[in-house]
């Protein structure tokens, strides 16, 4: 169902909260809110007035970010556990490939509390 309109996370996340089960421990509540496909890990609150979304005939441009008390380890360890359950691949250090977009995660740490930044834009 990828790539072919609304995603199975995305439909989920548009009619249920759900959960996501990485482990023995239910890792994520809720996806981005212009991310319907990038769930958000526990203990990150996303900053909705730092989002943005283009859709562009080439496919679309997403910013996001969120921040919380957690440590960049744990959000790789998340991301590398449950981008592979919604169709994204590897592609390099912090990067991921679906169908004809890639999506980066950047990360800023400050006063104990980490900014992660997701961007999703077409494959080039």
């Amino acid at each position: 169902m990828v790539g072919a309109g609304l995603s199975l996370a995305g439909f989920l996340a548009s009619h249920w909260n759900v959960k996501i089960f990485i482990g023995d421990a239910w890792a994520a509540e809720a996806f981005l809110s212009v991310a319907d496909d990038i769930p958000l890990m526990s203990g990150l609150t996303e900053n909705t007035d730092a989002a943005t979304v283009f859709d562009k005939p080439a496919g679309r441009i997403v910013t996001a970010e969120a921040g919380g008390p957690v440590t960049i380890a744990a959000v790789r360890a998340f991301y590398a556990a449950t981008l592979p359950q919604l169709g994204w691949l590897p592609d390099g250090d912090n990067r991921w490939r679906r169908d004809a977009e890639q999506l980066r995660l950047g990360y800023a740490n400050a006063s104990g509390r980490l900014t992660v930044r997701f961007e999703i834009l077409p494959n080039q």
